[in-house]
């Protein structure tokens, strides 16, 4: 069946507006935990529409905590804290639980996620058992190294395998340059979810206010806010589409 995505129209599409088929098979290759969360209203638009969504977290996150946050010291209490944050905040979203995994996958010296066979076979893997029509993830232009091999890896494998499905590149606050194809457009209610959403990374939005003075919330809704005021809308999540087979 022929996607609106696949018809040319002038860009870029505002989400809200579109009439795609369903129910679609979502999958969410996030980065890290709360990368989710940055694209929540996107992803409940299609969670309402009855779409299938799934999320992997590709790394725990554990550098991001502060030492002694909640506790949490060692790298292993690190990373169960924001997995139980992100867990948390997919129980406020509605997403099933038995739709979250993560990942894991072994990194480098660095702490980002290897370009490596194995790597490659866990994405390859995943992906091949929920085959995805869409496939969000930040843009691999970006200056978050995990964003980038994120991208890397997906592409790699999807190229490899010869998939057909849409990549929807979202935009994040690291973000270097994209083109923008899609859009979601939200209102004030909206952004208060997302903000409630958000904040249930006690950690990121703790960090945030030690380092940025002001909250995690604040900071996304903020280039929410701003891109939002480039399309005639109080808010909205910008992404470039790209599509393989």
């Amino acid at each position: 069946m022929q996607s609106p995505l696949d018809i040319p129209h002038d860009r870029p599409l505002d989400l809200n507006t579109l009439s795609l088929p369903g129910p679609l098979t979502i999958v969410v290759l996030a980065p890290h935990p709360d990368d989710f969360d940055a694209i929540g209203v996107t992803l409940r638009h299609f969670h309402l529409r009855g779409d299938a969504i799934h999320l992997a977290v590709l790394t725990t996150g554990a550098s991001g905590v502060e030492d002694g946050h909640a506790g949490a010291v060692t790298p292993e209490q690190k990373a169960a804290l924001r997995e139980g944050e992100q867990t948390a905040s997919c129980t406020f979203f509605g997403l099933p639980l038995d739709r979250l995994s993560f990942l894991r996958l072994p990194a480098d010296e660095k702490g980002n996620p290897r370009l490596d066979d194995a790597n490659h076979a866990r994405i390859r893997d995943y992906l091949a058992v929920r085959k995805p029509d869409l496939v969000f993830m930040p843009h691999g232009n970006d200056s978050n190294v995990t964003h980038q091999r994120t991208y890397a890896l997906f592409r790699a494998v999807a190229l490899a395998e010869k998939w057909s499905l849409w990549a929807v590149l979202n935009k994040d606050a690291k973000t270097v340059t994209m083109r923008t194809d899609l859009f979601t457009s939200f209102n004030e209610d909206d952004a208060a979810w997302k903000a409630e959403l958000l904040r249930l990374h006690q950690s990121q939005h703790q960090r945030n206010l030690n380092t940025r003075g002001s909250g995690f919330d604040e900071r996304v809704l903020a280039i929410n806010r701003k891109d939002g005021a480039t399309v005639n809308a109080q808010y909205a999540e910008f992404f470039e589409l790209e599509r393989f087979g």
